[in-house]
Parts: structure tokens; sequence; C-alpha cells
């Protein structure tokens, strides 16, 4: 694990909303929670990986989100991360996702590197 994986490092990452992200029993199509926290995961996986031995990749651990507002398929989010603590392989997130100025989630995610 590289030394440069601290603190302070940021990222995001930007995704459109398809109808296979809706919840089934929904009318509508919008983006369901677990895909929105399957964004955030991923967002955090692939913002990490570079700073990673080969051979190593992180587990997600612990998920601490709102979901304060809905996204329509076909609309665009963004996910934020900063990664806020590492202690050892554990390694913590302050995560927002936005679309447009709607402030959809915002918490905390925990990955754990391993081999």
């Amino acid at each position: 694990m590289n030394d440069s994986l601290a603190p302070g490092l940021r990222g995001s990452a930007r995704y459109t909303v398809t109808d296979d992200m809706s919840p089934p029993h929904l009318p509508v199509k919008v983006l369901s929670t677990p895909d929105m926290i399957r964004l955030i995961e991923q967002t955090c996986l692939v913002g990490v990986q570079e700073y990673l031995d080969d051979g190593q990749t992180t587990v997600g651990i612990h998920v601490c989100v709102s979901h304060a507002a809905s996204v329509a398929s076909g609309r665009e989010v963004e996910v934020t991360y900063e990664l806020t603590e590492r202690d050892r392989r554990k390694l913590t997130f302050e995560t927002q996702v936005t679309s447009g100025d709607d402030v959809v989630s915002e918490g905390t995610h925990q990955r754990f590197v391993v081999s």
C-alpha cells in the first residue's frame, strides 16, 4: 500500500441513472438506495486502487448514508469522496451524491484493504 494513500485524498465520478437502477415496485424509474450505495462503493474502490500494491484491493465493510432526494432515470449523479482516516488497512471516507443542485446523499463509507 502506497504511503500517499492518506487522509485528504479526494475523487469523484459521474454516472447516468438507468431504468435498471430503479426499484421494480415503483411506477416511476428512479435511483434505488441499493444502486446508489453501489455507486458510492464503486467510486471509492476505483479511486484508491492505484495506491494499492499488486494483488491488493478493497472490500466494503460499512456504509452509513442518507437518501434524501430522488433522481429520475436519465439524469446524472456525481459521487464524491474524501478519505478522512486511514487506520492500518481500514479506510474511512466522507461521501456525497449530488444531481445538479440537489444533495441526494451524504454519509460515510469504510473499506478494508485485502490481498
